[in-house]
This record gives structure tokens, C-alpha cells and sequence, in this order.
């Protein structure tokens, strides 16, 4: 089966995309929980990357009323669910866009956060995303990353490598954005984001193939 434009992928399976994330999705649930236990005291600002209907922003947003969140994703009619969401807080911002081009990576946020994105992405492609994301830190700010993660070296493996055979089955070039799943182990995920300046990377949670961890300046 050709895969999908990530786009397309997202917006026609919108209407039972909470349902799947939070019943079907081991370790959804409490990931949520622990992404919001882990936002640093005093967090004013936040950039949430692949931000979908916005279903780790709820204890996020419960924990700190006043938190400022830019939400950026690609799929509008996801979004369109995020704004519904949060339509009494004006303090949540929705943008609509690839996350891989919008120019950021100046220090602006307290914290950066991102569940279940960056499985979709070369190590190459998440080595630059971990890069800007750690330049767009101000000083002591931390990213919080929740995602699906590759439980040894032969899983990883074998997913990049279906992966590219699908693309070059299909014809479709390298940098089209399309729906294939290339989870990383949690030692390659830690030594990208000590490669791209961070200094330490917590596990704080874990569950099934969803792992939870915070990377530290």
C-alpha cells in the first residue's frame, strides 16, 4: 500500500483520532499525565510541535491556566478540534503548518513539547528538529518529548528499512511528507538530543512502546 500523505493521513481519520490515541494507544494516557508533571515551575511559554487536537495540552493547561501555548500542526481540521477545545483560552495560539519548515530557533519558550511526532522522521531529520528546538530555548528551558520508541536496535532497523523500501517502491522522494512510522530506541533518541546541546535526558515515563523524557539544557 502506497503511504500516505501525512496531511491527508491525519485529516481523514480526525473524527476517531482522540478516541484511538487515548483507548488504544498504550501509555497515551498516562504519558499525558506525566508530560504535564514534568512542565518546570515558573513556565510561562510553551511551542507544542505536531500539537493535533491539543490532547496533551488539557493537563497542561489544567496544571497552568495562564500557560501560553503556540500549537502547531498540519492538519487544519485538527486544529479546528483544538481551537473547539479551548475556545475560552485566549492564551492558546493554533498554527496551522509543517513544523519541519516554519522558521523557528531563537530563544523564546520556557519549554518545547512534542507527543508522537517525531516517530514519523529520519534520525537525520530529528537531529535538525532537536537543534532548532534547542536553540528556540531560553536559558534552563527544557523540551518534553512523548513518543512511540523502538524497543531494541533489530525493531529500529527494520522500520527504517520498510520505510525506505516504500518510498522507493512508490517513487516518493525523501523529503515528501508521508505516513511511515521510523521509531528510534531511547539510547539513539538520548544521543541525538545530546548531539543537537543538551545536556541531560531523563526517562520520566514509561508504557508499552510510549516513552516520555526530558531533555535539559
Amino acid at each position: 500500500m502506497k503511504p500516505e500523505n501525512m496531511k491527508e493521513f491525519f485529516e481523514a481519520r480526525m473524527e476517531g483520532y482522540d478516541a484511538h490515541m487515548l483507548d488504544e494507544v498504550v501509555g497515551c494516557r498516562g504519558g499525558y499525565a506525566a508530560m504535564a508533571a514534568a512542565l518546570p515551575e515558573g513556565t510561562k511559554r510553551i511551542l507544542d510541535l505536531g500539537a493535533g487536537t491539543g490532547l496533551e495540552l488539557v493537563p497542561l493547561l489544567e496544571r497552568v491556566p495562564d500557560l501560553v501555548v503556540s500549537a502547531v500542526d498540519l492538519s487544519g481540521r485538527m486544529l479546528s478540534k483544538l481551537r473547539e477545545r479551548f475556545a475560552n483560552k485566549h492564551n492558546v495560539c493554533a498554527v496551522a503548518g509543517d513544523y519541519t519548515k516554519i522558521k523557528f530557533g531563537i530563544p523564546y519558550f520556557d519549554s518545547i513539547i512534542s507527543f508522537e511526532a517525531f516517530h514519523h522522521h529520519t534520525p537525520e531529520e530529528r537531529l535538525t528538529l532537536y537543534k532548532t528546538i534547542y536553540k528556540s530555548l531560553l536559558r534552563n528551558g527544557v523540551y518534553i518529548e512523548g513518543d512511540y520508541t523502538a524497543k531494541d536496535d533489530a525493531e529500529e532497523a527494520a522500520m527504517q528499512k520498510a520505510a525506505l523500501e516504500a518510498r522507493r517502491e512508490h517513487g516518493i522522494p525523501e523529503d515528501a511528507l508521508v505516513h511511515l512510522d521510523t521509531p528510534l530506541t531511547l539510547e539513539h533518541t538520548r544521543a541525538l538530543l545530546l548531539e543537537a546541546g543538551f545536556a541531560e535526558v531523563e526517562v520520566i515515563y514509561t508504557e508499552g512502546a510510549t516513552t516520555v523524557l526530558v531533555a535539559r539544557q
